[in-house]
């Protein structure tokens, strides 16, 4: 409860901040690349398939950097929502790549470390992601696919790799039509708490107002033993970019 009211507080502070003064002391033309951010509102935060907050809404929000310098781009940023985890409720992803396009084509190798502050050090929470990935834009449909492994995966798990693909096909001028498909491959499955599975995704998006709309339903091959609540949800969001 205090990370929220912390978030909402930035980001009410940010947006007085900007209407009250045209002046800056250090102005936007600067600093040489480009900072966003977003802020979305879910009513549950689904990672891999599985639910993250115990089937409860989240609030998540992301500040993003990227210079570019012509064949490609160096990027970096911050991600964070409540999680329910056992002694962890926030969960803090830090990420740094470099990724490019040709034409249609486009690239991207990241590094991405994901935290549980707070958490028991014993629990080993924290891990490391090295995650390359293509996609490729049809006209008709655009395509991804890419792989993300981990040397020390979630729970002290062992070496893990997720293998995974998406497409987006434009629904008319207004909607997009998503879906995902996912392999998760992991050394210790008995620290994981689950075998290997497969997950898969589909949602529909709309844009309205300047807010991204979504609503979608997410599934894995576990069983129910294994996964129970946590596994087949149906997710609704709705976000905004800065």
């Amino acid at each position: 409860m205090k990370f929220l009211k912390c978030l909402t507080l930035v980001i009410l502070s940010f947006g007085i901040a900007t209407s009250a003064y045209a002046e800056q002391l250090i102005s936007e033309d600067a600093i040489p690349g480009e900072f966003s951010a977003s802020v979305l509102l879910t009513n549950d935060y689904v990672f891999r398939g599985i639910s993250q907050t115990g089937n409860n809404a989240a609030i998540q929000g992301s500040l993003d950097y990227e210079y570019d310098f012509g064949p490609a781009a160096v990027h970096a940023g911050i991600w964070a929502s409540n999680v329910k985890f056992t002694d962890a409720t926030i969960e803090i992803d830090y990420t740094v790549g470099v990724g490019g396009s040709i034409d249609d084509f486009s690239w991207d190798v990241s590094a991405i470390y994901y935290t549980y502050p707070g958490a028991e050090s014993s629990l080993n929470y924290d891990f490391f992601e090295i995650a390359p990935s293509v996609g490729y834009d049809f006209g008709f449909l655009s395509a991804s696919a890419g792989v993300n492994y981990s040397p020390d995966y979630f729970g002290d798990s062992g070496d893990a790799l997720y293998s995974h693909a998406g497409v987006e096909v434009p629904l008319g001028p207004y909607f997009t039509l998503g879906g995902n498909i996912g392999y998760q491959s992991i050394d210790n499955n008995a620290n994981f708490g689950t075998d290997d599975y497969l997950d898969w995704g589909v949602a529909v998006s709309t844009e309205l107002a300047g807010f991204t709309l979504s609503i979608g339903y997410n599934d894995t091959d576990l069983d129910k033993n294994q996964c129970d609540s946590a596994c087949g949800n149906f997710v609704a969001s709705v976000s905004r970019s800065f």
